[in-house]
């Protein structure tokens, strides 16, 4: 049983056979450890599904650094959203966090899907508005709060988190230094 099937049944109220229209939309897409699926200026095609690992949407700045922006992790839809519905080049890249199984679906066959299965639309907009509210907490996070305080907040709500990426990926996502990071694991 996939892990996407799995999560339809959890999120919706879809019957078996849309479920297995759905899956069958969403193809199997081999990826390469570290692998890069998007990159900045090219237009965000797919959507992601993933069923094991993790992936991250970066920005780069002109200096060559990164800050990762969003994480889509095991069960989650994901991709560069702002590029992937304006249709517009993206100022993100998107990136396997080592090794990955990835489902993939482009723009034009989740459109299709739309008309074979309606109620994947409500299904999408809820995915959009829980990233977009993410967001929100993140940016708030990232305003309001001391490193410290959102280091013990990533901690609380997302633990498996730092068993399952590098340090530098954490820190970049918290906002902080990979030695501010460091110093604050060995404060616990």
């Amino acid at each position: 049983m996939s892990l996407l099937a799995e999560t339809l049944r959890k999120h919706t109220t879809l019957s078996e056979r849309k479920i297995k229209t759905v899956v069958a939309a969403y193809l199997p897409f081999a990826t390469k450890r570290n692998q890069v699926l998007l990159r900045k200026g090219d237009i965000a095609n797919h959507l992601y599904f993933v069923e094991k690992g993790c992936l991250r949407v970066f920005v780069t700045d002109e200096s060559g650094n990164q800050f990762t922006r969003f994480l889509i992790e095991e069960g989650m839809d994901g991709t560069a959203f702002p590029s992937f519905i304006q249709r517009m080049p993206s100022s993100a890249s998107i990136q396997c966090i080592g090794q990955c199984e990835v489902l993939r679906i482009s723009y034009t066959a989740r459109e299709k899907l739309y008309n074979a299965v309606p109620e994947m639309e409500k299904h999408y907009r809820k995915i959009i508005e829980v990233a977009y509210v993410d967001a929100i907490h993140r940016i708030e996070s990232l305003i309001a709060m001391s490193a410290l305080e959102r280091y013990q907040l990533l901690l609380k709500e997302k633990p498996k988190l730092f068993q399952q990426l590098p340090a530098n990926v954490i820190a970049e996502y918290m906002g902080i230094s990979k030695e501010t990071l460091s110093r604050l694991k060995s404060k616990k």
